[in-house]
């Protein structure tokens, strides 16, 4: 295990209703908050008129900055940075998924700044501050509840950029699974794979040996895996959203990367291409490509793989490239159980697009100093994806 320094410094109130929290949580940041949200669905379930109710209790005047979309866009960003200026806001409220809060951290910097908020997401400008953000979650997924990271899409160029510093951490992050009670089994596996890909990344592009961690990342799949499954079951399953809301932000909070060095997002980097250019879910779009980039890599880790095949999936094969694979088919078998889409067919991207997607890749390999993600080799992974 290599040298780390970890800090994670927002604050978690987990449980059923510590929403109630939110207006003492938000009254040290100031008295006026852009609230960030995606489309109606929070005002038809009455959270809306909760959370307003609450931050008027607090003497917290509020501006309206809902809309977010599933893949958030630059533009909403931009038009969020305005309200925000032109406001004097103080702080920033975002309540929905990974989308909603990415576009709050967005905000939350570009806000502090006289410059376009895409230069962050270039690399051509470095976060220096941002705006005091707390987040109420409604999705277990993302994990942008508890790190430093976004993701936004430009709308123009079709690129969809990530970006982190520790100053976009949540100061305070409310995690009550019974918000997520409502959510559909489609978005809820999406979220369950989303997670299962963070840990993955970290666990097969690291070059440390570092078994407390393995065993870390291991343990969480299979926590996700079971309880994805009970709630498949009983969408209703308090206990099983619990868990699953838990695993999915430990996934995601530095915790899982710790002492590992050097990682990488190549099922993320080419899955953001892919939703970009064709406005899927990402982690539908994730069910797709992480497999097939599993597939692409067993021959070049075969004790990796075959050592996450023995221990998530029971396989014992003494053939390790055998085993190895084995463990990549068990995990797409468990996707499709879940009815998530596992080929480009189901997502309706023809074989014709790969060489496009390929190449739209290329930027943000580069942006994330993937140099060694040629076009021919994400076209290859691609092809395995058919």
């Amino acid at each position: 295990m290599e040298n780390f320094v970890l800090h994670n410094q927002t604050k978690i109130l987990f449980g059923k209703g510590m929403v109630a929290q939110l207006g003492t949580e938000c009254r040290y940041f100031g008295k006026r908050a852009l609230l960030v949200y995606g489309m109606e669905s929070i005002k038809k379930s009455g959270l809306y008129a909760e959370i307003t109710g609450l931050l008027a209790d607090q003497d917290i005047a509020i501006i309206d900055h809902g809309g977010v979309v599933s893949n958030p866009l630059l533009s909403h960003v931009r038009e969020g940075i305005k309200k925000a200026k032109d406001n004097k806001v103080d702080l920033i409220i975002a309540v929905g998924g990974g989308s909603v809060i990415d576009s709050a951290k967005a905000i939350s910097c570009g806000t502090c700044v006289e410059h376009d908020v895409w230069k962050f997401f270039t690399g051509k400008k470095s976060i220096k501050q941002t705006l005091p953000l707390v987040c109420v979650l409604t999705l277990a997924a993302a994990g942008s509840e508890m790190n430093g990271g976004m993701v936004i899409t430009h709308d123009e160029k079709r690129h969809k950029f990530g970006t982190g510093n520790n100053l976009l951490n949540p100061k305070t992050s409310i995690l009550d699974p019974s918000l997520t009670l409502t959510v559909p089994k489609d978005y809820t596996v999406y979220g369950a794979i989303d997670a299962i890909a963070h840990i993955c990344e970290f666990y097969f592009t690291t070059k440390i040996k570092a078994p407390v961690q393995e065993r870390f990342m291991e343990g969480l799949i299979l926590s996700i895996i079971d309880s994805c499954d009970r709630v498949i079951l009983n969408l209703n399953d308090y206990e099983a959203r619990s868990d699953l809301m838990w695993c999915t932000t430990l996934a995601l909070n530095g915790w899982t990367a710790a002492g590992l060095g050097l990682v990488g997002f190549p099922m993320h980097m080419i899955e953001h291409t892919l939703s970009a250019h064709y406005n899927v879910a990402h982690g539908a779009g994730l069910s797709v490509i992480m497999p097939g980039w599993m597939a692409s890599m067993v021959a070049r880790q075969p004790e990796k793989f075959n050592q996450f095949s023995e221990r998530i999936f029971k396989h014992s094969n003494t053939d390790l490239l055998k085993n190895g694979r084995a463990g990549v088919s068990s995990l797409k078998e468990i996707f499709s159980q879940w009815q998530a889409p596992v080929t480009l067919a189901e997502l309706d991207i023809p074989e014709s697009a790969l060489a496009e997607l390929a190449r739209e890749s290329l930027p943000l390999a580069k942006n994330w100093r993937m140099n060694d993600y040629s076009e021919k080799i994400i076209h290859e992974i691609l092809e395995g994806c058919l």
